[in-house]
């Protein structure tokens, strides 16, 4: 029991830790992201199993893991709320080539990411081009461009 304890209690941590990180550490990830990815890897396997090193534990923690994912995933398909709380909505960042400057604060996202996402996406390198630039849920930027007509 205290396996299933441990997984629920460091999913629901690192569930807030996340959501309240933002959207903007899932765009991109730099060297400096991966080595803390890997510290905190290394930091939740140790307290996921503490010293219970068995596969019987290491099968309970995947497992517990896996069933409060699905549980989350059926409460976010059957509650708005709950969706918008734990993967919050789409985010403007530009309108029809201004910069929401608000929003972009708020989201922690430069012009230079979305920039970036518009060079790669669609071949464009002029912020006048674009038509929309919406932050995702899932924290990828998409671009939309103006017609050239």
């Amino acid at each position: 029991m205290e396996t299933v304890l441990r997984a629920a209690g460091i999913y629901l941590v690192l569930l807030v830790v996340f959501r309240i990180a933002g959207r903007r550490a899932l765009l991109q990830m730099t060297s400096f992201d991966l080595i803390l990815l890997l510290i905190i890897s290394e930091a939740t396997q140790q307290a996921l199993l503490g010293d219970d090193f068995s596969v019987t534990g290491a099968a309970l923690t995947i497992i517990t893991l896996i069933v409060l994912d699905i549980i989350f995933g059926f409460i976010k398909k059957r509650t708005r709320w709950a969706d918008y709380m734990l993967d919050g909505s789409a985010v403007l960042l530009v309108e029809y080539g201004m910069p929401m400057e608000d929003k972009m604060k708020k989201t922690g996202i430069t012009l230079d990411d979305i920039m970036v996402s518009a060079r790669t996406s669609q071949g464009i390198d002029d912020l006048s081009m674009i038509k929309f630039a919406i932050l995702e849920k899932n924290g990828h930027i998409s671009v939309i461009s103006r017609d050239t007509k």
